[in-house]
């Protein structure tokens, strides 16, 4: 769960604040289709839910969860501003999706899941609120080099956006353990420094494989 120093890290940030958290613009590759279900982990101030809104149509919805209330207010009113009525703003930690099993089309997040203290988890969720051949594409960060353990733990240094980055390896065998499939990388960034780390960017893309893939001996 993130924890309550970081979240209060992020509390802290006024909802117009420039704060810039990117490091892909994974929604803009969300190929949902008119009605169908699509959420955003770690939505910040909503600005990605609202578009993806208009990709799925009034018959479809969008989730837009986060784990820090003052986001998940400057959500609330970023898509009440854009009149947007086929979406619901969430209050949640990242491992623990506030929705059911089965229920989404579509998961896409960007930059958000460094910060969850247990990725494996997260990535368990990310499996479980897909319904079967739902598909995903997350960017985020990852550690070339791994964090030294006295900056993991450090919620200023993990709010920052380098000192909870897994490497490239740790975060994909998370993905084949949740049991996601056709996994691709793409769009990932040449290393930069940042602070202590040496980083660098992706972009996930893959899904939950069929009920029938599944359930097969």
């Amino acid at each position: 769960m993130i924890s309550q120093a970081l979240s209060q890290r992020y509390d802290a940030l006024a909802p117009e604040a420039k704060t810039n958290l990117s490091c892909g613009r994974a929604a803009d590759q969300v190929e949902a289709r008119e009605g169908e279900v699509v959420l955003d982990v770690g939505c910040g101030r909503g600005r990605d839910v609202v578009a993806l809104a208009s990709k799925v149509g009034p018959s479809g919805h969008v989730f837009g969860l986060d784990g820090s209330e003052k986001m998940v207010a400057a959500a609330r009113q970023v898509v009440a501003e854009a009149g947007a009525r086929n979406v619901t703003i969430v209050h949640s930690a990242l491992e623990a999706l506030a929705l059911p099993d089965a229920s989404v089309d579509w998961v896409t997040s960007n930059c958000a899941l460094n910060h969850a203290t247990d990725k494996a988890q997260v990535w368990r969720e990310v499996a479980r609120v897909l319904k079967p051949g739902g598909r995903f594409v997350i960017s985020d960060i990852f550690a070339v080099e791994p964090i030294a353990e006295r900056f993991k733990n450090d919620p200023v240094a993990v709010a920052e956006c380098w000192a909870g980055a897994e490497t490239r390896d740790e975060t994909l065998a998370h993905l084949t353990a949740a049991g996601l499939v056709e996994v691709t990388a793409s769009n990932e960034r040449a290393p930069y420094r940042k602070k202590e780390a040496l980083l660098s960017s992706f972009t996930l893309t893959g899904r939950k494989p069929p009920a029938a893939a599944r359930g097969a001996s």
